[in-house]
């Protein structure tokens, strides 16, 4: 299948797999690292560990700065080891984030508190964070440690600006946007910058790859949403419209209200008010989403975003390495799951 260019024509879409093989082998020892730096005397968390590891992922993130450390003619040991701290950071996120969303699945299986427990969950995402902390320090350099220590902060703000508007019916676009850049952007914007940092390539190609991971992070986080509302289950791989009826509203909810006025307001309100869809149905919703242009809208706003990472990547030279990021925005356009 074909996908539109952000850039203008149509290329065809390449895989995942197909775009990170050229840091394949690194990915590898970022897997191996991960078992490693996980091994415990608590018989536990080597349990939970193995169980979150084997969960697997695409692992986006510990590619991009794999993909930019390389792009900057950098990369090796330093490279691999941090690519494991931000997937640490990102997995220790998960859990946290399953336990205030009351989550029961995760990639197509149960998720680690509904097996465990929110308790020891809590308690294993603190072991991760710490875990990843402790792995930045070895590296005994403070610009990054900080980077690493301000973005995990910003997550957290996310994550409290997020239930601070839970069910609140007047979020504008631009709110949840903030929400968007916070909780997931920002660590997009941190794996390339590092990248860029481990290559010494000066400040004009550090902020442009910080540019490229904020927009390609919420480009990744506004399609999320959207396959949330529009996906089926057996596709996504764990429950749908999720977002709604655990009372977040996303942009295909922000653009119906927007779109669909007083009536479809009163069908958003009902489904926050009962937690779920026993007065309007979800396909319903769906339905008026598409038929309004609300669907339309917000995957426009995507590809929009999708569109200024591209443009970031104008101060590197063609590479192999800057066709592989070049093709991530098109590849998260084009995902189904």
């Amino acid at each position: 299948m074909a996908a539109v260019d952000p850039v203008g024509g149509n290329r065809g879409v390449l895989g995942f797999k197909e775009i990170v093989q050229l840091v394949e082998g690194d990915l590898a020892k970022v897997e191996n690292l991960f078992e490693e730096q996980m091994r415990s005397d608590v018989p536990l968390v080597a349990e939970i560990a193995r169980y979150v590891r084997d969960g697997g992922g695409k692992r986006i993130r510990p590619a991009l700065l794999l993909l930019a450390a390389r792009l900057c003619a950098s990369g090796g040991d330093r490279a691999i080891l941090l690519a494991g701290v931000v997937e640490f950071i990102h997995s220790a996120t998960l859990l946290h984030d399953d336990i205030i969303d009351g989550a029961t699945v995760r990639r197509g299986r149960r998720s680690v508190n509904s097996r465990w427990g929110n308790d020891i969950t809590v308690l294993l995402g603190d072991f991760l964070y710490t875990k990843a902390m402790s792995m930045a320090l070895s590296q005994d350099n403070l610009r990054i440690l900080r980077l690493l220590s301000d973005v995990t902060l910003r997550m957290t703000e996310g994550q409290l600006l997020e239930i601070e508007h839970d069910r609140d019916i007047d979020v504008t676009p631009d709110e949840h946007v903030d929400i968007i850049r916070r909780k997931t952007a920002d660590l997009f914007a941190a794996c390339t910058r590092i990248g860029a940092m481990l290559g010494d390539s000066g400040d004009e190609k550090e902020q442009a790859l910080a540019r490229y991971g904020l927009h390609l992070g919420i480009c990744f986080q506004m399609i999320d949403d959207l396959l949330d509302f529009t996906a089926t289950e057996e596709v996504l791989g764990k429950p749908v419209a999720s977002d709604l009826r655990d009372g977040k509203l996303t942009l295909p909810t922000i653009f119906l209200m927007q779109r669909g006025g007083a009536a479809a307001r009163e069908k958003v309100a009902a489904v926050l008010e009962d937690g779920g869809f026993e007065r309007v149905s979800r396909d319903e919703l769906v339905r008026l989403a598409w038929d309004s242009g609300a669907i339309d809208e917000a995957r426009r706003l995507a590809a929009d975003y999708a569109k200024r990472a591209l443009a970031d990547l104008a101060p590197f030279e063609r590479t192999t390495y800057r066709e592989a990021l070049a093709y991530l925005p098109e590849f998260l356009l084009a995902r189904d799951r």
